[in-house]
């Protein structure tokens, strides 16, 4: 199906975007999967071309153009090259709104500029190893000292964990609030107190470091007070629902990509003396995955329209994240089973496919959460 979505400006952009990862990724990316993080010269060259800060104001180094269209076309070329260690999608998708919504002037001139450039790499923090998509759970604690924040907790599966430079961290401030007692610290490289645990070692995104982090007694200046004391957790409801989508268009993309490397594969692959796509089952299964792939196609785009029109609500959201992600993981499993016992060794993309896709369902808010988000809105007690 013929999609509507892109002008030739973001034709363009995919374009240069894709040259970007031919030239200063594929050749580097298996490394980067055995040494568990990407190099930080990766980030400069991206800054250098414009792919970091696309919705950031020209005087602090951006693009200009508030326009998620550019933040999927490199979700997508990003997804569909298998190039899971980029974290890229969480600088652009997730962390540009807090700063660029929240941050006060001093704030951004202090951080935007390296944002663009790729010489401030930045991670947001919320997860704890207590608590998970609960985010009213969280214990890490932040208490007023003087001008400053004394802060002490852990956080974990942190994506940019161990190359951050900035990470927004999501802090208890006065508990006796409930959800009004959370507020949002930025903690800086280099503060004492702060300190990156281990690189964790997880069955997917093997290029993609992802950490846990420790606070103690980190003294955190009044300064770096991300948007009001007190509405940490309504700044976070106000900007998951396009952290959400960003994960709905990686779902696509990768649908999108393995349906292509299946068809392609039963077509080379031969069983019983004629091509495996010969075969009628084949053929029935890659025309139900074809006509879902469509499906989520179309409502990802549909949906993305409306994050760009301001008009996309947070159940909208939700709805985009579970049913994509699930509908991904059903895809590809039933793609790899195709493949036979080829889809079980590494080498082949979809085995890769299998593994990083996993926590799609997970991060970002569990599929659980998002049928309780909209559950909730449907008011049926």
């Amino acid at each position: 199906m013929e999609r509507t979505l892109f002008e030739p400006e973001h034709d363009l952009f995919r374009e240069s975007y894709r040259k970007f990862l031919d030239q200063h990724v594929a050749p580097h990316h298996a490394e980067w999967e055995q040494s568990g993080v990407v190099d930080r010269q990766l980030w400069l060259e991206a800054g250098k071309q414009g792919f970091l800060g696309m919705a950031v104001p020209e005087e602090f180094g951006g693009g200009g153009v508030k326009d998620f269209r550019y933040n999927a076309v490199i979700t997508e070329e990003t997804t569909k090259g298998q190039y899971s260690g980029l974290g890229f999608s969480l600088h652009n998708d997730v962390i540009a709104p807090y700063l660029l919504e929240l941050a006060n002037d001093e704030q951004k001139q202090r951080w935007l500029p390296g944002f663009c450039s790729g010489e401030i790499i930045t991670a947001i923090a919320m997860t704890e190893p207590g608590t998970g998509s609960d985010l009213q759970g969280i214990k890490t604690r932040a208490v007023k000292d003087g001008d400053d924040w004394v802060l002490n907790g852990a956080k974990t599966f942190i994506t940019n964990g161990i190359n951050s430079d900035i990470v927004i961290v999501v802090a208890q401030t006065d508990p006796e609030k409930g959800a009004m007692g959370f507020s949002l610290l930025v903690v800086e490289r280099g503060m004492p107190g702060f300190e990156r645990g281990r690189n964790l070692d997880k069955i997917g995104l093997k290029a993609q470091d992802t950490a846990e982090l420790s606070f103690t007694d980190v003294r955190v200046p009044g300064k770096n007070l991300l948007g009001t004391e007190g509405m940490g957790f309504i700044h976070l409801m106000q900007n998951l629902p396009q952290e959400r989508m960003s994960i709905a268009v990686m779902a696509a993309a990768a649908m999108e990509g393995c349906l292509e490397t299946t068809i392609q594969y039963v077509r080379d692959r031969k069983a019983f003396g004629k091509p495996i796509g010969a075969q009628q089952n084949t053929r029935f299964v890659l025309a139900e995955l074809a006509t879902k792939t469509t499906a989520v196609r179309v409502l990802v785009d549909r949906f993305i329209e409306a994050l760009n029109a301001g008009t996309l609500s947070a159940e909208d959201a939700a709805m985009a994240k579970w049913w994509s992600t699930e509908e991904q993981l059903d895809l590809i499993t039933k793609c790899l089973q195709l493949h036979g016992g080829y889809g079980y060794m590494r080498e082949y993309p979809i085995a890769k496919a299998y593994m990083d896709a996993r926590v799609q369902t997970i991060y970002g808010g569990t599929t659980e959460i998002m049928k309780e988000i909209i559950g909730r809105s449907l008011k049926l007690s």
